[in-house]
């Protein structure tokens, strides 16, 4: 039976969490998927109840469950405790324990939601791009490093594993969608630019199915913006995958709507991308579609049910179709809203 790990965090991570974990419970009842479902902390509550963001207890029940579901960390409350203790820097321990290199950000405008998006509708509608980006090497990792009082000094390096692995993601995951991978690198002038290059296409030999083309970063950081739509699966480093995703991020006008997984080694990881929110936590208008999509990513890359998941993406569109949360502009709550998404899930599974 499949255990799904819930680290419902802070804010209004517990909120959204746990209403990512009713559609779960109806996919589960509709297609007999066996769910079974852990809370542990995590995060700032962690620190608050172990005195750390990442304790044992939660290391050993990851490592148990064949998918993690985080739903937000940290907040003011704990800006101030040392580093090494912060809710982020658990966050990073989960990555590394896990080994995950692969960060999957889809950014998609629904429809009938083009006004939220800051481009105009005629740009906007049918954007459905996938942004991967590799997670544990590149410039934020890359030895040597150091700062002195005269200068300081990054490494940017990337091994071919790194590049291979990331790259069959990238084109595994495009066969599943429109078989388009553009891959983004600024190898006019970086020589790693230019392995990461040569290496993609060297992996790109095993995938004839698929289309591959290149970028150079500050391209395609226009592109995005100009013609968004025409690009389905865009593969790129740490930096440029960091920036880009944020960009990204902002097309369909709300993070909001925005889920994400991290793939890799050990046990998947998916989490909305939005923040903990402490100033709305508890009000009960937190918007859950980012950890329902979420939860709609697990589905696909944990549990191998893409089908399932295309319905419960299906139901949170008529739901947002249907009535909106207030920072969309519409007036259903959390619970609202989600009672929603489960009765139109329902609706198109029979």
């Amino acid at each position: 039976m499949p255990k799904v790990a819930l680290l419902p965090g802070d804010g209004i991570g517990p909120e959204v969490t746990y209403a990512a974990v009713e559609v779960l419970k109806a996919a589960d009842e509709a297609f007999g998927l066996g769910l079974e479902f852990e809370a542990f902390p995590f995060g700032g509550n962690a620190i608050d109840t172990h005195g750390e963001p990442f304790p044992e207890v939660t290391q050993r029940g990851c490592l148990q469950a064949d998918a993690i579901l985080l739903g937000a960390i940290g907040g003011p409350k704990w800006d101030h405790v040392p580093r090494h203790l912060r809710p982020e820097t658990g966050l990073l321990a989960l990555r590394k324990a896990h080994g995950l290199f692969a960060n999957l950000r889809p950014a998609k405008v629904l429809p009938g939601l083009e006004h939220l998006s800051p481009l105009k509708p005629e740009i906007a509608r049918g954007v459905d791009v996938l942004v991967i980006r590799e997670l544990t090497g590149g410039i934020y990792f890359g030895e040597p490093r150091g700062m002195s009082e005269a200068e300081a000094w990054n490494t940017e390096r990337y091994s071919r594993l790194e590049v291979e692995r990331i790259a069959r993601v990238a084109f595994e995951a495009a066969r599943k969608r429109r078989g388009l991978v553009c891959s983004v690198d600024k190898a006019n002038v970086l020589e790693v630019g230019e392995f990461w290059r040569k290496t993609v296409d060297e992996v790109h030999r095993d995938y004839p199915d698929v289309a591959l083309e290149h970028q150079y970063v500050d391209a395609m950081a226009m592109h995005l913006v100009t013609r968004p739509s025409r690009f389905d699966v865009v593969v790129t480093g740490n930096i440029f995958g960091d920036i880009l995703s944020d960009l990204a991020s902002v097309l369909p006008g709300s993070l909001g709507l925005l889920p994400s997984a991290s793939l890799g080694e050990k046990t998947p990881l998916f989490e909305p991308v939005h923040g903990s929110a402490p100033d709305i936590a508890g009000r009960g208008i937190a918007n859950p579609t980012a950890a329902i999509l979420s939860a709609a990513m697990l589905l696909t890359y944990a549990l191998n049910r893409p089908e399932v998941a295309r319905r419960v993406e299906e139901a949170v569109a008529q739901a947002l179709a249907q009535s909106p949360t207030p920072d969309l502009g519409g007036k259903a709550g959390t619970q609202d809203f989600t009672q929603q998404v489960v009765a139109a899930f329902r609706r198109v599974v029979t």
